[in-house]
């Protein structure tokens, strides 16, 4: 028998669950559960909504949703968007009454988080993977941090590895010359980037967003279904004029791969290779992916020798390959001259990224020895 968990107080729970159950069944989102397309779920008032997606992490949700209710700030809501799961999940959240959508199928992490995105009617939306454990100053913290600023478009946590709680996981997402987007401080001390500042993009598992910005820069983009998802986003928000910056007071203790269930496997090559065509080809106006194709070209060199050493070779080809081939049916972000000082801005924040990185990198080579 599991425990019961306290419930987080939510409001309109049984209308958010049943609304137009009935009217629309089969509708393109495939899902069970609707809220009205004219009504949002959301509590008048409160500042944030908590969107979890899951697939098949019932192993997760306890633990999860016990640290979210000894959140100091108890300004925000819950709201889980659950992707066709199959292993109990469906049935634990009607049991715990958590205010739900239930997809019939799985609409990877961008249709999931777009659901609740939609859904939300609070100014803030946090997104929180499902095996994840924020500290109880986690949501306070998020929402002060993206309130100092109207222009602040998303704030990243300081992501401590779970089950190495000496060890970062994540400091904000970083982006580089080489195409390569990565962790910054994964792998290192977490005594350390204690420092709040700007980054490329946050890591959409455990940040706050601005809601209204995604009406003017678009939503998750689907077509990557998972992985880079954030960045892409990240990036949008950077062309036109937004901020993201990491937030260190804000932590949360993260498993990692919870849904996808290792750092490396055919899958997850296979779609990142595929979705960093998508990221270039969509962001980057067609002079700037000329004068950064030569590192790109080695970008992609480098990451082929390194997952054909551990296996993958094929399958980061075949993504390659299947990017190069759909990347026309993307929506690629129209260049508008207003946003010229923009695109050097971002420039620059790849040159720094790609040094960023290779510092990083090289200390945790030396930390090995």
């Amino acid at each position: 028998m599991r425990r019961r968990i306290n419930r987080i107080p939510m409001s309109d729970q049984n209308n958010h669950q049943n609304s137009d159950q009935n009217n629309h069944q089969g509708s393109h989102q495939n899902s069970r559960q609707h809220n009205h397309p004219h009504r949002r779920c959301g509590r008048e008032g409160k500042k944030a909504t908590v969107v979890i997606p899951n697939y098949n992490g019932l192993s997760f949700m306890e633990p999860c949703f016990k640290a979210l209710e000894l959140q100091i700030c108890r300004d925000f809501e819950v709201l889980v968007v659950d992707n066709g799961s199959t292993d109990g999940s469906v049935e634990w959240l009607k049991d715990q009454g958590v205010a739900s959508i239930f997809l019939d199928s799985n609409t990877g992490f961008s249709g999931a988080v777009n659901r609740g995105i939609r859904a939300a009617s609070t100014p803030y939306v946090i997104l929180l993977n499902n095996d994840t454990e924020p500290d109880c100053h986690y949501v306070g913290e998020m929402i002060k941090a993206i309130e100092r600023s109207p222009r602040i478009f998303s704030v990243s946590s300081k992501m401590i590895q779970m089950y190495h709680k000496e060890l970062m996981d994540d400091a904000g997402d970083m982006y580089s010359l080489l195409g390569w987007a990565f962790q910054r401080g994964v792998g290192r001390s977490s005594a350390g980037y204690n420092k709040a500042c700007r980054v490329f993009s946050a890591c959409a598992g455990a940040a706050i967003y601005r809601r209204k910005i995604f009406d003017e820069i678009g939503y998750f983009d689907e077509m990557h279904f998972a992985y880079l998802e954030d960045t892409d986003v990240g990036y949008r928000a950077r062309i036109a004029g937004y901020d993201n910056i990491y937030c260190p007071s804000a932590v949360v203790y993260h498993v990692g791969s919870g849904t996808s269930g290792s750092k490396y496997n055919s899958f997850k090559v296979k779609l990142a290779a595929r979705n960093n065509v998508y990221l270039n080809y969509k962001n980057m106006p067609a002079l700037q992916l000329a004068v950064n194709l030569l590192p790109i070209m080695a970008g992609i060199a480098v990451k082929y020798m390194f997952f054909r050493k551990i296996g993958f070779a094929k399958d980061y080809v075949e993504g390659l390959k299947e990017g190069i081939a759909t990347a026309g049916t993307c929506r690629k972000v129209p260049y508008d001259p207003r946003h010229l000082r923009n695109y050097f801005a971002i420039e620059w924040e790849l040159l720094t990224g790609t040094l960023i990185y290779l510092y990083e990198f090289t200390a945790r080579q030396i930390a090995k020895l």
